[in-house]
């Protein structure tokens, strides 16, 4: 059994490091589609609940818009028309308190085709 180890953060704190220790996670999911980003949601929310572990989520955080304003012509003859493009980026947070193990087997899904993931640890 491995014992966990004491580790000496200040003088008035001392933290005990065991092999499964929980950590802050966070879960950053970007994509370009509403209903893909939100199927990968509902599925790490549905898998973190069937482990009994904390969730915090989803954040749904304010979309970005990538506007591009182009003119039809490409010599600047003829009349003044333009092209408007844009695209959106949605994007989503999830918080979870568990271990990393722990992660990797929620991780462990199928994720939609344009879903970015992006997983931060922060220690305590």
């Amino acid at each position: 059994p491995a014992q966990p180890t004491r580790i000496k953060m200040d003088a008035k704190k001392e933290v005990e490091k065991g092999p499964g220790e929980a950590h802050r996670i966070r879960v950053t999911l970007n994509s370009q589609n509403t209903e893909n980003i939100e199927k990968v949601c509902r599925d790490l929310i549905s898998r973190a609940k069937g482990k009994k572990i904390d969730v915090k989520g989803p954040v749904r955080l304010p979309t970005k818009t990538l506007r591009i304003h182009t003119r039809k012509t490409p010599n600047g003859e003829g009349s003044k028309t333009w092209d408007f493009y844009e695209m959106r980026i949605h994007k989503r947070l999830i918080d979870l308190h568990t271990s990393s193990e722990t992660l990797r087997q929620i991780l462990n899904i199928n994720i939609e085709t344009g879903v970015q993931v992006d997983v931060t640890i922060h220690n305590g």
